[in-house]
């Protein structure tokens, strides 16, 4: 017996939204003003590694916001030999935060799959990120149209891939999570937890990282049209 999908979640943040090349354009702006003597790019290529293992403490609980915003600075510069202050990291991290939504990159094929799939399904966003400045990346990249609703870890009071908050966006978008499949780019906190809540989930590959064979994945947005 085939399910009747009516209801697509999708992830944000390295999914739709192209974290790493508007946070680098974010820290570029920062730089070129209050440390022109920091090369952006080499300071990305340490702070991205380091963003993506504490974004995995912090959905586990094991760190706080504050924490998260703090650590992934000071473990980055830390790695590029570099002196900094508590109060510059924590005066950069508000000043990245203010600059991060500012940028709107979707990755290619972002606008042409959900101009395809809103026709044929309702849109939703379930987010771990912090409700404002997702809502902020959500509208300057014109993209809020698409979605009925955005679900956030904030809100919801779990972050992905607690089963609390796909119970907490289901709620809110009114479907049955028989009906529903989730989109996105972590295996833990998306797929895993879309697939231990029993939502079917689609795992957005674009780096070809090594996964299951048996989970359903697309290295391109547009070939979710294969399973949509």
């Amino acid at each position: 017996m085939t399910i009747l999908i009516t209801t697509v979640f999708f992830d944000l943040d390295h999914t739709l939204w192209d974290f790493e090349k508007n946070s680098e354009m974010a820290f570029d702006i920062i730089f070129k003003v209050q440390y022109p003597n920091i090369n952006t790019s080499k300071f990305i290529e340490k702070y991205i590694p380091i963003n993506q293992a504490c974004w995995k403490l912090y959905q586990n609980d094991e760190i706080t916001h504050d924490q998260l915003r703090y650590n992934r600075l000071k473990h980055s510069f830390d790695a590029l030999n570099y002196s900094i202050s508590d109060s510059e990291i924590n005066q950069m991290a508000e000043d990245y935060i203010h600059f991060l939504p500012q940028n709107n990159f979707l990755f290619e094929g972002a606008l042409e799959i959900l101009d395809y799939l809103s026709t044929k399904y309702h849109l939703h966003i379930i987010t771990n990120g912090f409700a404002d400045v997702q809502y902020k990346k959500i509208k300057n990249a014109n993209i809020h149209g698409y979605f009925k609703t955005v679900t956030n870890s904030e809100k919801a009071g779990a972050k992905k891939p607690n089963p609390i908050i796909f119970e907490h966006a289901i709620s809110l978008a009114k479907a049955k999570k028989e009906n529903c499949i989730m989109i996105g780019d972590c295996l833990d906190a998306d797929v895993g937890g879309a697939l231990n809540f029993g939502m079917d989930a689609i795992f957005f590959n674009p780096n070809r990282a090594e996964a299951p064979k048996t989970i359903k994945q697309v290295t391109h947005l547009l070939e979710i049209k294969n399973h949509l």
